[in-house]
C-alpha cells in the first residue's frame, strides 16, 4: 500500500509539472507576442513580497516578480528563488558558497498556492512604470529566463532573490531610482537578528560563521536584501528622470494573501547564553572537586578539546576556502581553530602520565587575552561563546595548580 501511495504520489508530481511547464509556455509566448505586437500595451508588473516561514532557509521572507497582461491572459511570476537539491554536489558547493541559483517563470496561481500551504502573508506593490518602461522590464525577464541565462550564482546577503528583483526594477525604468530611508541605519548582522529573534539557535550559527564585515554600516540601497526591508524602501522610492521631473515608484499595493497565524514551537534545546553560563558552571564546579582531591578529570578536557578543534576546523575552512560573503573576516578563528585537535595526543599522553604540558599555559593566555579584548574586536561576539572561552581558560588554569600545587 505504501509502494502504491508513493507511485501515486510520483504521477501527481509529474502531471503537476507538465501542466507548470505547459501553462507557462503557453503565457511566455502569448506575452511576447503582447511586447513586440502592441505599442501601447496593459502590462502591469508587481514586486510580490512573502513574510517568513518557520523553516530555517524560509526565515527571510522572499520576493519575485508578476507580470500580468490581461489583454493576453498573461499572469506570471518570475522567482529568483529556485534551487535545485539534486543537482551534482548541491551541499559541497553550498558550504564552499558556489551554490548555483536560477530564475524560473511559471503561473502566478502556482506560486500562490505554495505560500498558502505556508501560511505566509503575500503582498504585491504595483509598480508605477510607463509602457516602454514596462515591455522593457518584461523582456529582460524574458530574456533572463532562457536556460543559458536563468542560473546565477547565488550569494546570501549581495545577489539573491531580492536583490536581484531591486536591480531589475532600476534597469528598467528611464531614470534613477532614489530610495528616501524610511529605517534608521543597520548593519547586516542587525537586519538578520531581526529575522531570527525567536529562533536562537539560528541567530547563534549565523552569529558563529558571519566574521566583522557583517557588522560595518550599510547604505540604504546594500541594505535592501531582506524581502521586508526592500517593501518598506519601495514605498517612498521616488524615479528622479534627470530632467527635474520626478515620479513615485509605486502606484499601489495589495494583500494577495493573509498571514495564517500559526501556534508557536516551543524548542526543548536551552538557549545558548545558558549553554555557556552552564559550561562555565561545569568547569568550576570541576576545578573546584579537583583541588580538593588533587587529581585532574583530564578526559572532560579530551571532550573539550575535540569540540573545540572541530569547531575550529569548519571556522578555518570557511574563512579560508568559502566565498561566503563575510566569512573570510571572522575574529573567531582566533579561540576556535584546529591547533586544539593538532596538539590533543600530546595533551592526553601529558595528563595520563602526570607530566607538565606546555599546552595549557600557552592555551590559556591565548583564551583569556581574546575574552579581555573581545569588546574592542570590531565584530559583535555572541555572549555564549564568551561564556565557553572563559570556561575553558579555568579548565587551563586548573592544570597550573595541578602542576604547582597538588605535587
Amino acid at each position: 500500500m505504501a509502494y502504491l501511495c508513493a507511485q501515486i504520489t510520483r504521477i501527481v508530481n509529474i502531471v503537476r509539472d507538465l501542466a507548470k511547464r505547459f501553462l507557462l509556455l503557453l503565457f511566455l509566448v502569448m506575452g511576447a507576442l503582447g511586447v513586440t505586437a502592441q505599442e501601447e500595451n496593459d502590462i502591469e508588473i508587481s514586486v510580490v513580497t512573502c513574510s517568513p516561514g518557520t523553516e530555517v532557509y524560509q526565515l527571510y521572507g522572499h520576493t519575485a516578480l508578476r507580470v500580468q497582461q490581461r489583454s493576453h491572459g498573461l499572469d506570471v511570476v518570475y522567482n529568483y528563488g529556485v534551487f535545485d537539491f539534486r543537482a551534482p554536489h548541491f551541499l559541497w558547493r553550498f558550504v564552499l558558497g558556489q551554490c548555483d541559483y536560477e530564475l524560473a517563470a511559471y503561473p502566478y496561481p502556482f506560486f500562490l498556492q505554495d505560500y498558502l500551504l505556508r501560511g505566509s502573508r503575500v503582498e504585491e506593490q504595483v509598480l508605477n512604470l510607463t509602457p516602454a518602461e514596462a515591455q522593457r522590464l518584461l523582456v529582460m525577464l524574458m530574456d533572463n529566463a532562457r536556460s543559458e541565462n536563468k542560473t546565477y550564482r547565488y550569494n546570501f546577503l549581495t545577489n539573491n532573490c531580492t536583490t536581484k528583483v531591486r536591480d531589475m526594477v532600476e534597469r528598467a525604468v528611464e531614470g534613477e531610482v532614489v530610495y528616501s530611508r524610511s529605517l534608521p541605519p543597520a548593519t547586516y548582522r542587525d537586519i538578520l537578528h531581526q529575522f531570527t529573534d525567536g529562533y536562537p539557535w539560528s541567530q547563534e550559527g549565523n552569529d558563529l560563521l558571519l566574521g566583522a564585515q557583517c557588522d560595518t554600516v550599510l547604505t540604504d540601497r546594500s541594505s535592501l536584501f531582506i524581502p521586508s526591508r526592500l517593501q518598506t524602501f519601495l514605498r517612498d522610492a521616488q524615479v528622479f528622470d534627470g530632467m527635474g521631473n520626478r515620479r513615485p515608484l509605486l502606484r499601489g499595493e495589495n494583500e494577495l494573501l493573509a498571514l495564517r497565524p500559526r501556534v508557536a514551537e516551543s524548542s526543548s534545546w536551552p538557549a545558548p547564553v545558558w549553554v555557556g553560563v552552564l559550561f562555565v558552571a561545569l568547569c568550576t564546579l570541576l576545578f573546584a572537586i579537583e583541588r580538593k582531591w588533587k587529581r585532574q578529570w583530564w578526559l572532560f578536557d579530551v571532550l573539550f578539546l575535540l569540540a573545540q578543534g572541530l569547531v575550529g576546523v569548519l571556522l578555518c575552512f570557511m574563512f579560508f576556502f568559502s566565498a561566503h560573503p563575510t566569512v573570510g573576516s571572522n575574529w573567531l578563528v582566533w579561540p576556535f581553530n584546529p591547533l586544539p585537535l593538532l596538539c590533543l595526543p600530546w595533551v592526553v599522553r601529558c595528563a595520563a602520565t602526570r607530566r607538565f604540558c606546555l599546552y595549557h599555559y600557552v592555551a590559556a593566555a591565548v583564551l583569556a587575552l581574546f575574552a579581555v579584548f573581545a569588546e574592542w574586536i570590531p565584530q559583535d561576539i555572541s555572549l555564549m561563546v564568551i561564556l565557553i572561552v572563559v570556561g575553558l581558560v579555568v579548565r587551563h588554569v586548573s592544570y597550573y595548580f595541578a602542576y604547582n600545587h597538588d605535587r
